[in-house]
């Protein structure tokens, strides 16, 4: 078991779990007794949690049931109203059009300069997360919706319609990898698998009813009340946050936990000194004061039985007894501002230590291929958007604005079953498959529901791209296109998630970032070239080409699953590198 818990132990593949691990296998690599007998596990299935919780109530993985669903609720809010704002501004194109003669292609330049500043937003607020804690990103990011908002709502020129959505853009980063992070830091990694198909449907619903409800605003209202109405919910949402969003930043590294100490007995065995970045002797006060040494009574067995005399075990390591501890305050809990337990004065140095440090994420192969999944799912929603705003308000079907944006419902429902279908059903799934393979887990396990998507995503942009093209008045055929592209919208991002976090359990926040580089990268190239395309080899020979580059793109999870574990392994040492230089930043 302690090949897959002890980054130190030479077995170790990052990705791989044994989840069903008996008592009797917690052995070290060196042949002693680990102090593993009293891992963790879940009390309904057995399966050993992973990360091991610490004692401590300020332990987010200790958190009650109630802390952790108003906390889950609020991530699936931001999650879900930063996508919608960032799919909204569609709804008021051509009431800017027809009053201040804004072109369509510039509101184009407007959406390039919107994914910008998505991924630019998402790895620039990415140090904030490691030095700050989590909570102010989703303040800062909440209050860039609503400038991004208010001076959309006011738009007059050319200018306003581009540059606002810069604001907008950097609003949703907090989405793109924060939310992940948080999410991470209060489930455990045999939950994740549901908690991000939640995940996933709120970004579905964001983006796919947002443009729904701007349409019926702008329709009923103005176009001024698609902005004015999300800086309204902005502005609630800021003061919600502020008061009742709890930190969950906690440095477990620092406490007693069963993996802790077996990692802490394997570095004296291998002779780990007092410098080691991660057992070093550490000095604690305050709420703190009662840190006590993790592994006395192992240490005094060791001596017995082994030449030990060269280590000093009173220097080897001390961590906090996080049962010690007392619940923190609420003003506490609520602080907007929580530095790292390594931050260097204000933290200046390190934002940019880890601003570079998180660019390393792209030597990672489960990087690229999350990246690729989820921003050619992007890539996809550019082209089927611009088909439905620029040729169903046209013969033969002359639709109105509400018609043309309840086309999103069906995309809607197609992705709501494929995040069940790759979160809920596939947790059950890589259990059942661990369970047959003597209870070892691999990240790639998750690839296996890409096989779905390699049918239905093709199919729907074929029936969708020929309904169009052909002048099918008939709704169904369409609909149900765009009914199979959404589940393959919603099964994908959840596979890729999924899979990433899996694969690198302790860099989600550095994968998300490279991933979101990668996603918003690809969807800024094709938002500028779409209408090009469409227009040089119209939209039958288009979407049956993006039905080919779909049906490529899902294969890849084939040789992925293949020689993804010789990837992490090859990646091993790079990994672990990278999580002691981040922490020791």
């Amino acid at each position: 078991m302690d090949q897959y818990t002890n980054p130190q132990h030479p077995l170790y593949v990052p990705g791989t779990f044994n989840i069903y691990a008996q008592q009797h296998d917690l052995e070290d690599v060196y042949g002693g007794a680990a102090d593993g007998s009293h891992l963790k596990r879940d009390s309904k299935t057995g399966i050993v949690l992973m990360p091991q919780p610490s004692d401590s109530p300020n332990d987010p993985l200790n958190w009650s049931y109630l802390r952790k669903f108003w906390h889950f609720t609020l991530m699936t809010f931001i999650t879900a109203f930063t996508a919608a704002i960032s799919n909204d501004a569609g709804a008021a194109q051509d009431s800017l059009n027809e009053i201040y003669g804004i072109s369509y292609d510039a509101m184009n330049t407007g959406a390039g300069v919107l994914f910008i500043s998505i991924g630019l937003g998402t790895l620039v607020m990415s140090p904030f997360t490691n030095l700050y804690g989590r909570k102010i990103t989703y303040l800062l990011c909440l209050l860039c919706g609503l400038l991004g908002s208010v001076w959309f709502a006011l738009s007059k020129k050319t200018a306003d319609t581009i540059w606002s959505q810069m604001f907008v853009g950097i609003s949703e980063s907090c989405a793109e990898a924060q939310v992940q992070l948080s999410l991470s830091d209060i489930f455990f990694q045999h939950q994740l698998g549901s908690v991000l198909t939640v995940y996933i449907m709120a970004t579905s619903i964001g983006t796919f009813l947002g443009p729904l409800i701007a349409g019926y605003i702008s329709s009923g209202e103005s176009f001024r009340w698609v902005g004015w109405w999300a800086v309204i919910i902005s502005g609630g949402a800021i003061l919600v946050f502020i008061f009742t969003c709890e930190e969950t930043y906690f440095d477990r590294k620092m406490y007693i936990t069963p993996t802790n100490k077996t990692v802490a007995l394997n570095a004296a065995y291998a002779g780990a000194s007092t410098t080691n970045d991660e057992f070093s002797e550490k000095k604690f006060s305050g709420d703190n004061k009662d840190c006590i040494k993790s592994n006395d009574q192992n240490m005094d067995t060791i001596n017995e039985e082994l030449d030990m005399s060269q280590y000093d075990p009173v220097e080897t390591d001390y961590l906090i007894d996080g049962s010690k501890e007392v619940k923190f305050s609420y003003w506490k809990r609520i602080a907007i501002i929580t530095p790292a337990t390594n931050i260097k004065g204000l933290g200046f140095k390190q934002y940019f230590q880890y601003l570079k440090f998180s660019l390393k994420m792209f030597a990672f192969p489960a990087v690229w291929i999350s990246g690729l999944f989820w921003g050619w799912q992007d890539v996809l929603l550019s082209f089927y958007l611009t088909i439905e705003e620029s040729n169903y308000y046209e013969q033969p079907w002359n639709y109105s604005d509400a018609e043309v944006a309840i086309m999103n419902v069906p995309t809607l429902i197609g992705a709501v079953i494929g995040c069940m279908y790759a979160g809920f059903i596939s947790d059950h799934f890589v259990t059942w498959l661990s369970k047959r393979r003597g209870g070892i887990y691999e990240a790639e396990y998750r690839l296996w529901f890409s096989i779905a998507v390699l049918i239905i995503s093709p199919a729907g942009l074929l029936m969708f791209g020929i309904a169009t093209d052909k002048g099918f008045t008939d709704w169904r055929t369409a609909y149900m296109g765009l009914a199979f592209i959404g589940f393959g919208w919603g099964c994908t991002g959840d596979i890729a998630m999924a899979y990433l976090m899996d694969a690198y359990p302790e860099m989600v926040l550095e994968g998300m970032v490279g991933t979101s580089m990668i996603n918003n990268g690809l969807a800024c190239i094709f938002t500028f070239t779409c209408s090009d395309w469409l227009d040089a080899s119209g939209v039958q020979n288009t979407f049956i080409t993006l039905a080919v580059l779909t049906a490529f793109f899902t294969f890849l999870a084939w040789p992925m699953y293949v020689y993804g574990k010789r990837a992490r392994m090859w990646s091993k040492k790079m990994y672990l590198e990278c999580v002691n230089t981040r922490d020791g930043f």
